[in-house]
């Protein structure tokens, strides 16, 4: 057991801070290898999640859940949300997330929402150790939260437009951050709040992962510079790599990734079509 969450969304009362700071200090010593996760209450702001932070201050807990529930809109406005965490204090596990919009359904717009507040999450993997989705599972006849990730019956499963997001950063995901620079012609701040990119490399297979993220209504003409990874390319012109693209409408329920070889070289064009999702794996 690496990992041990003690409460879930309460509200940080005086008792809730007694009883926690009694479990705290009993698993601390009977098993300081395992790592206890406060909470932060049900909300990525408000009185529970301030008094949730101010207790992980005063014991010093090595990691809290936050949980975030929020518009498409909220989630395309905060892309900087963990920019300005003190990296001396806890480290995150965003527990529970989603995009949530009237109806509560899943569709591009709210996939696409969630994987451009990933890009962000993944810039500050010194802060957020771990992200999940939730909920996961729901049976059919037998829903009582939307939306969630997969749904099924006796007789399928259906993944969510939402789910194949999570399984390609997840897949993805690489164990070092590569900086990037996003240069935008438009100079709108609505435009450019739309488009994200995030690059990371996985130190154990060597592979490099540029994800792009493109939530207008139209296609965006791209010049990708990776003349900063010249040591992967050596002598050569071009690379092999693969594409992965989720595209679709912006409130397409049933869209998949399609994938195909392409070459990548130091300077490329790239056009990402409108409301998508784009990973090139070097």
């Amino acid at each position: 057991l690496k990992y041990l969450g003690v409460g879930n969304e309460d509200m940080i009362s005086d008792i809730f801070e007694e009883r926690f700071t009694m479990i705290y200090k009993a698993v601390k010593e009977k098993y300081p290898d395992i790592v206890v996760i406060g909470t932060t209450g049900p909300f990525s702001e408000g009185t529970d999640y301030e008094e949730g932070w101010a207790l992980a201050d005063k014991l010093g807990i090595p990691m809290v859940d936050e949980h975030n529930y929020n518009s498409p809109g909220w989630f395309i406005h905060n892309q900087d949300y963990y920019d300005h965490y003190d990296r001396k204090k806890s480290k995150v596990y965003l527990g529970e997330y989603a995009a949530h919009i009237p109806g509560r359904h899943s569709n591009m717009e709210t996939a696409l929402a969630t994987a451009l507040f990933l890009t962000s999450v993944e810039r500050n993997a010194d802060v957020v150790t771990m992200t999940s989705y939730a909920p996961l599972l729901a049976k059919e006849g037998y829903i009582r939260w939307n939306p969630d990730l997969i749904y099924f019956n006796n007789k399928e499963v259906k993944p969510t437009v939402g789910y194949y997001v999570q399984k390609l950063c997840g897949n993805y995901c690489g164990d070092e951050y590569i900086e990037s620079t996003l240069s935008v012609n438009e100079g709108r701040k609505g435009v450019r709040e739309r488009l994200a990119v995030s690059t990371v490399r996985d130190s154990k297979t060597g592979k490099v992962y540029i994800k792009m993220v493109n939530l207008l209504n139209h296609p965006v003409k791209g010049k990708l510079d990776l003349s900063s990874l010249k040591d992967r390319f050596g002598e050569a012109q071009s690379l092999d790599a693969r594409l992965h693209v989720l595209t679709g409408n912006w409130d397409d329920r049933n869209a998949r990734p399609k994938e195909s070889d392409i070459k990548v070289k130091p300077e490329f064009d790239y056009e990402l079509p409108a409301y998508s999702f784009s990973l090139i794996e070097i």
